[in-house]
């Protein structure tokens, strides 16, 4: 990787007061947003997710499309967020429409890189399905930068993640923090660096490669950075943010994967297919592959 991400830093937050979503939306003109939930058996909060992104009023007019991408669920997720007024899309679909162009895939990062497919925003907006807080105005925090700034091509959210609820942020602040620190220091100012609330510049977005499995948010980062240097990340800050929280032992697999996306985008060698080993149990095939730059089969 470049030296970009090991020397000087260029920070970039964005911050407003209140919420001016009239003069968003005057900003926002003719271009479109789209938001995508990626969803998989969240069936408990999918639908609240999506009827606090509808709003009624103005504030509707900012979304232009609200798709859930539904990856494989086995409980009542897709029926929740039709219910709420979500447009849903599987997985499957998405790879039978394209054929031969968009091969089976797996993991978190398939399912965001599989939405580029069946949105048409200009601007993509990625929220998680398991999020407790959220509203209208974090799209309008999320897209501002990208109306205000076409150098901007991801907008990354800041926020705070109460103790009461259990807190969070594990694989960040000992897995994430400290390789940034030794290896991409450029990108140690942002604050939750794997949160998923995130938007992208479409023209941007598909010219990059995006890590199918847990390593996608560090691995877009990291790309972007690569590509179009330190100032199109901008962070924005969202909050309150509260949501389900993964037991400590699953997080040893998205860990992994989200330290050998570091290790391998700075140069790291950790070889060909490295699992992860545990003691009570058959290691673990890591899920690093990475999905092609959705441009390249486009106009492939």
């Amino acid at each position: 990787m470049g030296e970009n991400l090991t020397v000087g830093t260029t920070r970039r937050d964005h911050v407003d007061v209140d919420v001016d979503l009239a003069s968003i939306l005057r900003r926002k003109g003719s271009r479109t947003v789209s938001v995508c939930l990626p969803c998989r058996n969240e069936e408990a909060s999918v639908g609240r997710v999506v009827e606090s992104l509808l709003p009624d009023g103005d504030a509707r007019n900012l979304i232009d499309e609200l798709i859930v991408i539904d990856d494989r669920s086995t409980d009542r997720s897709a029926e929740r967020a039709l219910a709420a007024g979500a447009k849903v899309v599987s997985i499957d679909e998405i790879e039978n429409a394209h054929g031969p162009t968009v091969r089976p895939g797996a993991g978190k990062g398939n399912v965001l890189w599989s939405s580029l497919w069946c949105t048409t925003g200009d601007l993509v907006v990625w929220i998680d399905a398991d999020v407790e807080t959220v509203d209208v105005t974090w799209v309008a925090r999320l897209v501002e930068p990208l109306l205000d700034d076409d150098g901007v091509g991801l907008v990354k959210a800041s926020y705070h993640r109460p103790q009461d609820a259990g807190g969070g942020g594990r694989t960040t602040e000992l897995v994430v923090r400290p390789l940034l620190s030794l290896l991409a220091p450029g990108l140690s100012w942002l604050h939750q660096p794997l949160g998923g609330e995130v938007a992208v510049r479409r023209t941007m977005i598909e010219q990059l490669p995006i890590a199918q499995g847990w390593g996608v948010e560090i691995g877009m980062l990291l790309d972007v950075v690569e590509r179009f240097g330190p100032g199109a990340i901008v962070q924005v800050d969202l909050g309150e943010r509260r949501h389900r929280h993964h037991d400590l032992l699953d997080l040893r697999v998205q860990a992994a994967e989200v330290a050998a996306t570091i290790l391998r985008r700075t140069g790291v060698d950790i070889g060909e297919l490295p699992q992860l080993l545990v003691p009570d149990g058959p290691a673990v095939d890591l899920n690093l592959a990475d999905r092609p730059p959705v441009a390249s089969l486009r106009h492939g």
